[in-house]
């Protein structure tokens, strides 16, 4: 893999898919580096290639860190708002030779990963709260007479 500058590769990726604020990719390349990290922490474990489902542990636990209870609101206005995003965002920069991959790594490894409410809004629910499940329709659909 060759060295890719930041700013070249973004440039070539929103030219290609605008989806995605600048910061997003930002963001993923250093959870990348943190998930890395953490996963080198372990004494048997080294830095090595980063499956889907890892990074997106990463990225959740990162953005927990860097972002509190906005995490959430601050990924949404990125435009990322389910782990497919994240998929999304790897392989554009994969594409541009920012980041590499395996012949076993794709975008169905970001799918169906975590919802976005449980993974960024519950941990600051009072303890009281986290364990009521969250209702499942969208009250915006629910006739005015059921409200």
């Amino acid at each position: 893999m060759h060295e890719v500058s930041f700013e070249m590769a973004l440039a070539k990726i929103q030219a290609k898919d605008p989806r995605y604020h600048r910061e997003a990719y930002l963001f993923v390349r250093e959870a990348l580096d943190h998930t890395q990290k953490a996963i080198a922490k372990n004494p048997r474990s080294r830095i090595r290639h980063v499956s889907g489902q890892e990074l997106l542990e990463g990225i959740r636990a990162f953005a927990l860190q860097q972002f509190g209870p906005m995490a959430k609101s601050v990924l949404a206005e990125w435009g990322i708002c389910r782990c497919e995003d994240f998929g999304e965002i790897v392989f554009n920069m994969v594409e541009v030779g920012w980041l590499a991959k395996t012949n076993k790594d794709s975008r169905a490894d970001f799918e169906n990963g975590y919802d976005f409410d449980a993974a960024f809004r519950k941990p600051f629910l009072p303890k009281s709260k986290q364990s009521i499940p969250a209702p499942h329709a969208n009250p915006a659909r629910t006739p005015k007479g059921n409200r």
